[in-house]
């Protein structure tokens, strides 16, 4: 990249120089294990700093890319030119009366125990849900019957002009594991989460519950993105995958899981590219066998490898 020296210059000027780093493995910083080299990664510590780089990134014509936790994300094994913003600084939660503010780096898993421990009720079906706060914003989360929007508030974002702006859940277009908010170029940085006083031990009866039919179900002994595919109407993507015989079948370290049709793990240090030939080839064999086509729920970003 053209005057890479100038770009991690004024970057070093916006934040701190420990969190400013170049030619990082993103790899290392995604729930999935995979993805190749940022140009610049760098993890602001202040809504002031996101709005500085994303003025920078306009007025040099520097592309950047927001990245949560990738747990729902696929980045390719040529990783992604620019700046990458990763916001896992900003993680703070609080609490007032019957609501729950999380920083966009907040884990909502985290946010769903806070919002226990504050004896709230509203957040236990995102108790297994691996995504940043952020991250559940931007697809609109949801297990169990239970759906970011049915009690988000408010957010604050930064626009793509670099603006603080409040957005109003009303406005975020929220719907099956989608929203406005990557048409709109917003970044989330917190959320407001209208919940209900509850009973501690009912709430976290509930919690427990989910805990344990996640765990008995879902293949977390290995790194993965989650439910790959959405549910197409009428259908089950699992069940689909499975009734193709399709579970166990592996590309490179990439497989099926065997414990969960709906899920392709990370088994033996899979690139992205063994990832994405699989998530291929089940589209084409569900589609070969029952003529249905399986739409990604995961995103997958970035360059194709040289």
């Amino acid at each position: 990249m053209e005057n890479k020296q100038k770009i991690y210059d004024k970057l070093m000027e916006i934040v701190k120089e420990k969190n400013v780093k170049v030619d990082e493995m993103l790899r290392d910083h995604l729930y999935t294990k995979l993805g190749g080299k940022a140009d610049f990664f760098i993890t602001p510590t202040t809504y002031e700093e996101v709005q500085n780089v994303v003025k920078f990134s306009n007025e040099e014509n520097v592309p950047f890319t927001l990245l949560g936790n990738g747990s729902n994300l696929i980045i390719k094994d040529g990783g992604i030119r620019g700046i990458v913003i990763n916001l896992k600084h900003l993680d703070v939660i609080s609490a007032e009366g019957n609501t729950v503010v999380a920083q966009s780096g907040a884990r909502i898993i985290d946010t769903s125990y806070y919002a226990l421990k504050e004896h709230l009720s509203g957040l236990e079906f995102a108790c297994g849900i691996p995504g940043t706060v952020g991250g559940a914003l931007y697809m609109n989360a949801g297990a169990y019957g239970g759906e970011i929007k049915d009690v988000l508030d408010y957010a604050y974002v930064v626009d793509k002009e670099g603006n603080l702006v409040k957005r109003l859940a009303s406005e975020l277009d929220l719907d099956y594991r989608t929203s406005n908010i990557p048409d709109n170029g917003d970044i989330v940085l917190e959320a407001t989460f209208n919940l209900k006083p509850g009973n501690y031990e009912e709430i976290k009866a509930v919690m427990n519950d989910l805990t344990y039919k996640r765990e008995s179900k879902q293949p977390l002994e290995y790194p993965s993105c989650g439910s790959v595919f959405k549910r197409p109407p009428g259908y089950f993507a699992g069940k689909l995958i499975q009734d193709s015989k399709l579970q166990g079948t592996s590309i490179g370290g990439a497989e099926v899981s065997k414990k969960h049709a709906g899920f392709i793990v990370n088994k033996n240090n899979a690139s992205t590219t063994d990832y994405i030939s699989l998530i291929e080839h089940v589209q084409q064999t569900v589609k070969e066998k029952f003529g249905v086509d399986l739409e990604r729920e995961v995103r997958i970003i970035g360059e194709d490898p040289e």
